[in-house]
This record gives structure tokens, sequence and C-alpha cells, in this order.
């Protein structure tokens, strides 16, 4: 079935000094119907996070410019993305006194297919309406924990490792990416780019559910609320962006 898309990108500071998440939404600047969503979670110190999150925005930006699908594959472009950002961030570590890291998400539409890569712990998610069609897989000590069933998910939000991630962009080991794909994505899916400052306080059934009920501005502002409630004054840096298929305007009309 034919769809269009309805997007929101959303930021908050949370009660954080400084705003070291990055995200963006662009669209291939002469293919119609091609899109890229960015998210990055920066690490680092003062203004190190920021600036390395910044390289992750900055090169989907302009590599999604230069992107020919007709002699690229969708992973050529997702790859380059992030171990481009990857080399980059690991440059500035010789030109300041820094040492900053970053995760990344990035998810491709492409000709009614998507189409996603990630490293670190900010997260992908497909609903399937209220459902979890896929969620990316968090590149983190206690994620790893809790796959050879040494820590279950409640143990995991306690943990007092919980923000140690085992590969990440700017470390000294090239980054671990892995992909993902939606075939036959349909109206009513819906795809969710977010950090670990949004997803910790959910279920993906909240989340999916509040998707599915409004629309993308409305639900990422409901989001974040229940997000700052939850987090009891110790939240971290939000950012989201959220891609929902709805079916055609005329479609919609009828």
């Amino acid at each position: 079935m034919p769809f269009s898309a309805e997007t929101c990108v959303a930021m908050h500071i949370g009660d954080r000094l400084e705003q070291q998440d990055r995200v963006g939404l662009f669209a291939h600047p002469k293919r119609p119907g091609i899109m890229l969503a960015v998210l990055a979670d920066g690490m680092g110190g003062h203004s190190g996070g920021a600036v390395a999150a910044e390289q992750v925005i900055m090169r989907a930006r302009q590599n999604l410019e230069t992107y020919a699908p007709l002699h690229e594959t969708p992973r050529d472009l997702l790859a380059s993305v992030i171990d481009e950002a990857h080399t980059v961030i690991k440059l500035t570590r010789f030109t300041s006194e820094k040492d900053p890291h970053s995760t990344a998400v990035a998810f491709l539409l492409q000709q009614g297919k998507a189409y996603w890569a990630h490293c670190g712990d900010s997260r992908l998610y497909w609903f399937r309406g209220t459902d979890t069609a896929s969620r990316s897989r968090d590149h983190s000590l206690v994620a790893e924990l809790m796959r050879k069933g040494r820590l279950d998910e409640a143990g995991a939000l306690r943990h007092p490792q919980r923000n140690v991630l085992l590969s990440c962009l700017g470390s000294e080991r090239e980054p671990h990416i892995e992909y993902g794909v939606a075939e036959s994505p349909d109206a009513g899916d819906s795809f969710l780019l977010c950090s670990d400052g949004l997803w910790s306080y959910f279920t993906d059934f909240e989340m999916a559910s509040t998707i599915q009920a409004h629309p993308p501005r409305i639900a990422a502002e409901r989001l974040i609320q229940l997000a700052r409630e939850r987090a009891g004054g110790a939240g971290d840096n939000i950012s989201l962006a959220i891609v929902k298929l709805v079916p055609p305007a005329a479609d919609a009309s009828r």
C-alpha cells in the first residue's frame, strides 16, 4: 500500500549543563522520496561530546547530498556516515584536549523501503501499530550481560556501569556497525530514533502506543514530558526523531 511520512525531531537538555545530543532529518536535494534521519549522543567532557555528535550530523547531511542510488546501495550510504564520522572524531583528539566520542543511529527511507544502521546505545525502533517489529541491539556492557543471562532489564537500569559502551565512534577500535532493513513497511508503521535519555524511561509498548495515538509532534512532546517527570531531576539529554507512515493524503481524505 502506498504511504507518506509524517516526521518530527525533538530535543531537551534534561538536567545536564550542556546539550550533547544532536539529531537531524534531511531530504535528498535532487531525488524525491529519499529521506535520512540521524541521531547522535555525544560524550567526552565539556563541549567534547557536542563536537563529536555534530560531526555525525554534518557527515550525514553531506553524504546524502552526494548519494547516488544508481551507483551506491543504502548500506553504502549508512556505513559511510558512521565510518567517516568516526575518523573525523578521532582526528579531533589530536587538535584538542578533549576525548570526544559519540553513538550514532541513521535511518534511510528510499523507494518504499527502510534501512538503518547504528553503533552504541542510541536506538532504532520499528513499530507496527503498537507492536515492536524490530529494535536495535545496544552495544553496551549491561546489554551484553543481559544477552548472557547475567542481568535482567530492571537490574540493567540500576547497574553502576550502565553507561559503559563496548563500541562507539571516536574510540581506538573501529566501530561495530549493525544494520537492519524493512523490505515492506506500510501505513501504520512508525520508526523511532532516540538516545538513552528517552528510552530508559519507557517500555516499548508505551512509546509505540503514544506514537500510534498522536501526530509525531504531539507524541514527541508527550514522551519528553513524561521522561522528564520520571527522571526526577536527574535526567540526561533527550533526543528523538519520529517517522510515522500514513496513507497518502488523497486516501486519508476518503
